[in-house]
């Protein structure tokens, strides 16, 4: 069973399902990578019409349309698709053994960066998870962390707002080297 969920972004849909569609965590993939992508699902996803970009998460897929396009066209496609690869497969979409992703190198970290890390992956990724985005860390200079919003969060208007009131304040909370907040 799919249902969706709308999120703050009024481009985004969250499409969720019992069923995991990834092991290896959250991936964001766009239309404008369409030639790049060995996976026929994702690859079916992206060529519906005003579909722009998809992020899959451990139990959804948020899915990001064009502002030209509607939601009544592309809603039932999208959970046409999704049910058809799970009639057909019995496996997430992502799979460790298919689609491997390298552990990140955190031994030359600073103990600041780690803590900015932690934070991101325990108070603040399961909450915008819940809206169908991710962020994720880019870099820290000079008090400021960089990160980059994903799915449903890229482009969302309330983003900025999400970023510096949420992010922000979480970070500064709880890392004090950190002053400020930016994304990509």
């Amino acid at each position: 069973m799919i249902y969706t969920e709308n999120t703050p972004n009024p481009n985004a849909v969250k499409f969720v399902s019992e069923l995991t569609f990834s092991e290896i965590g959250t991936k964001e993939f766009q239309k404008k990578d369409i030639n790049e992508i060995k996976n026929n699902f994702i690859q079916n996803l992206l060529t519906i019409d005003g579909v722009e970009l998809i992020l899959i998460g451990d139990t959804f897929i948020s899915v990001k349309k064009l502002d030209t396009s509607d939601w009544e066209t592309i809603k039932p496609t999208v959970i046409s698709t999704i049910n058809d690869y799970f009639e057909k497969n019995k496996k997430p979409v992502l799979q460790k053994h298919v689609d491997e992703i390298k552990p990140e190198n955190t031994e030359n970290e600073s103990d600041i960066v780690k803590q900015i890390k932690d934070v991101l992956d325990t108070k603040i990724r399961p909450a915008v998870s819940k809206d169908g985005g991710d962020i994720k860390f880019v870099s820290f200079k000079n008090g400021t962390v960089k990160v980059e919003l994903k799915g449903s969060c890229s482009g969302c208007p309330s983003s900025i707002i999400t970023l510096k009131n949420g992010v922000q304040n979480l970070l500064k909370h709880y890392v004090k080297d950190v002053t400020n907040v930016e994304a990509l």
